[in-house]
C-alpha cells in the first residue's frame, strides 16, 4: 500500500486529472473499476478565487469519490496556496495537486503549467506556499521538461520533495512533444531513484499490460491512466488483473458498455444539468465506440445529441442493431 502523506492508496492505479474527461460522473466509474485514486479536472487558482460558478463546479466531489486529490493551477505563490485552501473547503479533497505539466498554449501564456518547469526558484516557492498554507498533503504533477534541450524532470522532482511536496507525478514527455511520440519511462526511472517520496508513473498506458510494465520498468509507486480510460474504465479493472498476476479479462459486452456511458451521462446531468451533460456526451460517447464495427452511423446520431432522451433512443438503437448474437 502507498501513502501519500496520511493518505492510504488501496491500489496502484491512479485517475489522471483531465480536463474535459475526469468529472466527477467519470471518476465514479472509474472507481468502480479500480481506480484508488482519482483527480478533479484541473481548476485556475485565480478563477476559484474570483468565486466563479463554474471552477467551483469541478471540485464537486462525487460518489465513490475517495480518495480524491483536487488540482489547481497558476503561478503566482500566495494565490495557488489560498486556492489551496479554498478547493479543500469545498471538494473536502484528500490531497491537493499543483499542475505543473498541462502543455496547452492557452495556460502555457500565461506561465502556468508546464511553462513553470522553466523557473525552477518559482516552483520552489509555489510548493512552498502550498504545502506551507494546504491542511492536506500536496503533490506535483511534472513534464520531463520544456523541450528536449530542457530536459528537468530530476531537478523539479527534487525541489518539490525539498519544499513539502508528498508525491510527485512525472509524465514522461516534454511540454514541447504534447501528446506526439513515445513517452520516455526513463526519465520517472531517474525521478524514482532520485527521491524519497513516492513517484506516480504516467504517460503511454493504453492496455493493461503497459500498466504492469510502467511499474516494473520505472520502479515507480502509482500508475497514473490518461488517455487510454476514456471511454475505457474497464482498462482499470483489467489492468489490476495484470498487476495481480492473473490474465486480463476481456471487455464487457458492447450492451453492458453503453449502460455504462449512459449512467455516466445520466450522473452527470445530475451534478451538471442536463444540456452541458448532453453536449459533453458527444465525445464520451464516440470514445466508448471507438473499434465497434459499423457504428459510424450512430456516431453521426451522437454527434447531434441534445437531450438524455436522445442518448437513450441511440443507445436502444445500438443494442438492436449491434449488439446481436
Amino acid at each position: 500500500m502507498v501513502k501519500i502523506g496520511n493518505v492510504e492508496i488501496k491500489g496502484r492505479l491512479v485517475l489522471a486529472p483531465m480536463a474535459g474527461v475526469a468529472d466527477a460522473a467519470f471518476r465514479a466509474l472509474c472507481m468502480e473499476c479500480g481506480a484508488a485514486l482519482t483527480y478533479t479536472e484541473m481548476v485556475s487558482a485565480k478563477a476559484l478565487m474570483y468565486q466563479d460558478g463554474k471552477t467551483r463546479a469541478l471540485l464537486e466531489r462525487g460518489k465513490g469519490d475517495a480518495p480524491l486529490s483536487a488540482q489547481i493551477f497558476g503561478s503566482e505563490p500566495e494565490i495557488l496556496a489560498a486556492a489551496a485552501v479554498k478547493a479543500h473547503d469545498i471538494s473536502h479533497c484528500d490531497i491537493i495537486d499543483i499542475n505543473m505539466g498541462c502543455p496547452t498554449g492557452k495556460i502555457v501564456k500565461n506561465g502556468d503549467g508546464s511553462a513553470l518547469l522553466r523557473s525552477p526558484e518559482l516552483v520552489a516557492r509555489i510548493v512552498r506556499a502550498v504545502a506551507d498554507a494546504s491542511p492536506v498533503p500536496v503533490t506535483v504533477k511534472i513534464r520531463k521538461g520544456w523541450d528536449k534541450g530542457s530536459v528537468n524532470a530530476v531537478e523539479i522532482a527534487q525541489i518539490a520533495e525539498e519544499n513539502g511536496a508528498a508525491a510527485i507525478a512525472v509524465h514522461g514527455r516534454t511540454r514541447a512533444q504534447m501528446y506526439s511520440g513515445a513517452a520516455d519511462w526513463n526519465i520517472i526511472t531517474a525521478v524514482k531513484k532520485a527521491v524519497t517520496i513516492p513517484v506516480i508513473a504516467n504517460g503511454d498506458i493504453f492496455e493493461p499490460e503497459d500498466a504492469e510494465r510502467i511499474l516494473r520498468v520505472t520502479g515507480a509507486d502509482l500508475a497514473m491512466i490518461g488517455r487510454g480510460s476514456m471511454g475505457n474504465p474497464w482498462l482499470f479493472t483489467r489492468a489490476a488483473a495484470v498487476l495481480n498476476g492473473e490474465e486480463a479479462p476481456p471487455l464487457p459486452p458492447l450492451a453492458e458498455r453503453c449502460d455504462a456511458a449512459v449512467w455516466q451521462f445520466e450522473y452527470a446531468a445530475e451534478m451538471k444539468g442536463e444540456r452541458i451533460a448532453c453536449l459533453e456526451a458527444r465525445k464520451h460517447y464516440n470514445w466508448y465506440l471507438r473499434g465497434v464495427h459499423h457504428a459510424t452511423y450512430y456516431k453521426t446520431q451522437i454527434a447531434r445529441i441534445e437531450t438524455l432522451d436522445d442518448i437513450r433512443r441511440i443507445t436502444a438503437d445500438i443494442k438492436a442493431d449491434l449488439c446481436r448474437g
